[in-house]
């Protein structure tokens, strides 16, 4: 439900950078989305899953880390516009998920940082509704692209049976990220089935620990890209290390 079209997110009116690339000529055909497509996916689709997996691993536990997630998650964005964006999916996701899925450990990530990422949101609200890692990630990677190819049809014309076509063809890649996304250390003891609520930390124990330095338990992402046709700008490889710290909110400085 969290990646249905028609679920209120907010990701309708953002194109994902594909109406900047439209605007700037770099994609006016099918072939073009295809590539654009395959790039996001690689980057900022595969850094979208490997949060959300691990916020719903987060809400399956005692952990609670949510500031500092999402300040990990901002900056590996250096995008200003892409984290704008982010943060208003995540507000409108928010509303929806507290109509929906209302939790307390939805209230604990607002009470931590009131304006979350889109990512942390959703991964949070699929472990409230009893999701797996993996179905956050797979539901993250997937908004990646379909999003853009949406707004492709809007702003290029282009044929929309097409474009499905293009999305289709990347399910193999989406489905790898998701996995890969999923394989992290444990964050924590699961809560039992269907309990919804966090249990407490026994007393004494203080704060739950922060994620070892070099660790992959936020995002040590290697995502090669496979594709067989040909972007008219430049992709590389992100290999994105872990951090202790989160940088401020807004600053690109600390973005590899």
């Amino acid at each position: 439900m969290l990646a249905d079209s028609r679920f209120p997110g907010g990701g309708h009116v953002h194109s994902g950078g594909l109406e900047e690339a439209a605007a700037r000529g770099l994609v006016r055909t099918v072939e073009d989305l295809a590539g654009f497509l395959t790039g996001r996916l690689a980057t900022a689709g595969a850094l979208a899953a490997t949060f959300a997996a691990v916020a719903t691993s987060d809400a399956l536990s005692t952990v609670d880390r949510w500031l500092e997630l999402d300040g990990e998650y901002d900056a590996r964005t250096p995008s200003p516009a892409q984290r704008a964006a982010s943060r208003a999916q995540g507000r409108a996701t928010v509303r929806a998920g507290r109509a929906g899925w209302p939790s307390p450990i939805l209230e604990a990530l607002l009470a931590a940082t009131p304006e979350p990422h889109h990512p942390i949101v959703l991964g949070a609200l699929a472990g409230i509704a009893g999701a797996e890692p993996q179905d956050a990630a797979l539901a993250a990677a997937y908004l990646a692209v379909s999003g853009p190819a949406s707004a492709a049809v809007r702003l290029l014309g282009l044929d929309p049976f097409a474009v499905n076509a293009t999305v289709v063809a990347l399910s193999p890649r989406i489905q790898e990220i998701a996995v890969t996304a999923a394989k992290k250390p444990d964050h924590g003891a699961r809560r039992p089935a269907g309990s919804g609520r966090a249990r407490p930390r026994p007393a004494g124990r203080g704060p739950a620990p922060a994620s070892p330095r070099g660790g992959a338990s936020f995002c040590q992402l290697t995502t090669p890209i496979r594709s067989t046709s040909t972007p008219r700008w430049p992709i590389t490889t992100i290999t994105t290390p872990a951090r202790r710290e989160a940088a401020p909110t807004g600053s690109a400085s600390a973005a590899r």
